[in-house]
């Protein structure tokens, strides 16, 4: 099993920009699609973005295309979420996840979760 540790979440302006990274421990880190969930208060965590094992296959939600870009380093086991264009509501928590098998699919459910890092964005 993956562990994820996420960090870079902060208070922002909106208009702003954050990068958020999730730093994965164990071998296997290579194989996995990686994504990045959100929960804000008193809502259900939601899907935000999905990236292949090798970085060529990405997915977004609709409300963040055109503003977050997910990408990924395999050698240094991280994955990030770069967060350009920010709205007050952006603000949540966080969450890195790992998922079982190298590709994303909207049915997939995360085998690993990091510990979540809070995003706010003030307006």
């Amino acid at each position: 099993q993956v562990q994820l540790v996420e960090s870079g979440g902060a208070l922002v302006q909106a208009g702003g920009s954050l990068r958020l990274s999730c730093a994965a421990s164990g071998r296997t880190f290579s194989t996995h699609a990686m994504g990045w969930f959100r929960q804000a208060p008193g809502k259900e965590r939601e899907f935000v973005a999905a990236i292949s094992w090798s970085g060529g296959t990405l997915n977004y939600a609709d409300s963040v295309k055109g503003r977050f870009t997910i990408s990924r380093d395999n050698v240094k086991n991280t994955v990030y979420l770069q967060m350009n264009s920010l709205k007050p509501e952006d603000t949540a928590v966080y969450y890195c996840a790992a998922f079982s098998g190298p590709y994303w699919y909207s049915a997939s459910s995360p085998g690993s979760w990091g510990q979540g890092t809070q995003v706010t964005v003030s307006s």
